[in-house]
């Protein structure tokens, strides 16, 4: 590993154009080394950051093995890392893209199968009949053999499912399968419903730490920097700006004070307000005979601390040098 404070991007797929777009919104500039598809590139105004692009399977293995500092990669791949023990991979930012989830799904003709208490009697019964154990196709068998633990099957085993796991019941390799899904509509596709209870994990992309990548004072402090730039476009997308005559600025407050957390938003001769009580506090205003009231919603709220930021300085505890 090298001096810098490392993070991995996904290099390609959906996820790549997703986590792409969430830099460029935040203001983010990462530019690849050697054109678009280098494996290595920096952060604009940020010496001392390293960009490594990676599938979001080896992110995830890079978290786990202390490889990289930061990754950008699914929760459903750290899960399945961190099953059976604890991964030493801190969970920081929680993205609004990579939505999906980890299902159980077993063959629409199974008319009478719905939940896994249903596919504990199938199992059992699967196991008498046919002197073998229902097979179930996954590339989670960790995660997948936890679920199916917590409620009381045995009678099963794993099978790497090896290429696309929908298609492993209609292959003859497998009675029923766990797989990641976004809508359903491949598992539809291929004749299978998804469990009533049958959700493992409902996953989105995140933003993670590897806690054992060596840190120092100078990575922890860049790394908050960043992370309060993320968390500061965060707050600016929900927020809304409310500005009053300064004159009236005692009234205004009076009028907002039954709002939910108004008090700590207050600005001189103006106040943040959380974007879905917008126009309940400009009723509370206009009632009071406040005006005019101009609003405006601000790109990026700052704090002085990153929260983020405090949470990994805590969980390195006193694991970084220098």
């Amino acid at each position: 590993m090298t001096g810098a404070l490392v993070l991995a991007l996904p290099s390609k797929g959906r996820l790549k154009e997703q986590a792409d777009a969430w830099l460029a919104d935040c203001g983010v500039v990462v530019r690849a080394g050697g054109g678009e598809r280098g494996y290595a590139g920096a952060i604009d105004g940020f010496d001392g950051i390293e960009i490594r692009f990676l599938s979001a399977g080896d992110i995830a293995s890079a978290l786990v093995a202390g490889e990289i500092h930061l990754g950008v990669t699914g929760e459903d791949l750290l899960a399945e890392l961190g099953e059976g023990g604890a991964a030493p991979v801190l969970l920081l930012v929680a993205l609004d893209f990579g939505r999906a989830n980890l299902v159980v799904a077993a063959p629409r003709s199974w008319i009478d199968v719905d939940t896994m208490a249903d596919v504990d009697d199938v199992a059992r019964l699967w196991l008498a009949r046919t002197g073998r154990r229902l097979r179930v196709a996954t590339k989670y068998p960790g995660q997948t053999r936890g679920f199916f633990a917590a409620h009381g099957i045995a009678d099963y085993r794993v099978v790497d499912s090896g290429g696309a796991t929908e298609g492993a019941p209609a292959a003859g390799s497998a009675e029923m399968i766990v797989d990641i899904t976004t809508t359903g509509a491949t598992l539809a596709a291929n004749g299978l419903k998804i469990l009533e209870d049958g959700v493992i994990l409902r996953s989105r992309a995140r933003l993670a730490a590897g806690l054992s990548a060596g840190w120092d004072t100078k990575k922890l402090d860049l790394c908050r920097r960043l992370l309060g730039i993320f968390e500061a476009r965060a707050r600016g997308r929900d927020v809304a700006s409310l500005v009053w005559p300064a004159g009236q600025d005692a009234v205004a407050r009076e009028a907002l004070a039954p709002l939910a957390g108004a008090a700590d938003q207050e600005r001189a001769n103006g106040m943040l307000v959380a974007q879905g009580d917008l126009f309940a506090a400009a009723a509370a205003l206009a009632a009071a005979g406040v005006g005019p009231v101009s609003v405006t919603h601000p790109a990026y709220v700052f704090e002085a601390v990153s929260a983020a930021g405090g949470m990994l300085a805590r969980a390195l505890g006193g694991g970084q040098k220098g």
